[in-house]
């Protein structure tokens, strides 16, 4: 039987997670504003636009997308090769020295991709870490703001669904963190590496 490849799935590890999703260009959904009085006290705050602004932030991303770049090359130096072999192997007679090539081939394929789920692991790890930090410095600025501004109740600004938003913290939180802090350095998190079932054998 034709040799049958046993990645079903990419072994690429994809895009790097950024550490932020895109800040809202506006405190308010999209269409005719609603607008309002301000009401006193509460005040609003889109933690993920102040990630996405502050230069502490980009500085993260940027790092995070280079070491998600190098956990990927790690891949593709290792797959290359294993996908020239798989070619040379299509056709070959099906007898016992194929046989054991082609299991031998199913088994490297199948340690590459643990290989390449341990890296995506790592990643991950790594932005949550990163997360962590950078939220460990954000904190005392929103509570400082907070103050500042005189507020009673602090709402996530994208759970609004309208009304008047002159109280919205970030562009000040984001101010102070970046008078804090603009950078950050981190190195990829290497985790225990997990047992890789054995693959099965082809016929």
């Amino acid at each position: 039987m034709p040799f049958r490849k046993l990645i079903t799935a990419a072994l690429l590890i994809g895009a790097a997670v950024p550490i932020s999703v895109t800040a809202q260009t506006a405190g308010q959904p999209a269409g005719q504003p609603l607008g309002g009085p301000v009401v006193a006290g509460v005040c609003l705050l889109s933690r993920e636009a102040v990630f996405a602004n502050a230069a502490v932030g980009k500085a993260a991303s940027a790092r995070l997308a280079e070491l998600t770049r190098t956990a990927q090359a790690e891949i593709d130096a290792e797959r290359g090769p294993l996908e020239t072999e798989a070619k040379a192997l299509q056709g070959q007679p099906d007898n016992a020295p194929t046989r054991q090539k082609r299991e031998a081939l199913a088994t490297r394929w199948q340690a590459l991709q643990g290989k390449a789920a341990h890296n995506s692991r790592e990643i991950e790890a790594t932005r949550a870490k990163a997360m962590e930090r950078i939220a460990l410095d954000t904190q005392p600025v929103i509570a400082q703001v907070y103050a500042q501004k005189k507020c009673g109740l602090l709402l996530d600004r994208g759970a609004a669904l309208g009304g008047n938003f002159a109280n919205d913290l970030t562009a000040d939180v984001v101010r102070g963190v970046d008078a804090k802090v603009k950078t950050i350095t981190f190195e990829r998190e290497r985790l225990a590496q997990q047992p890789v079932a054995a693959a099965p054998a082809v016929r």
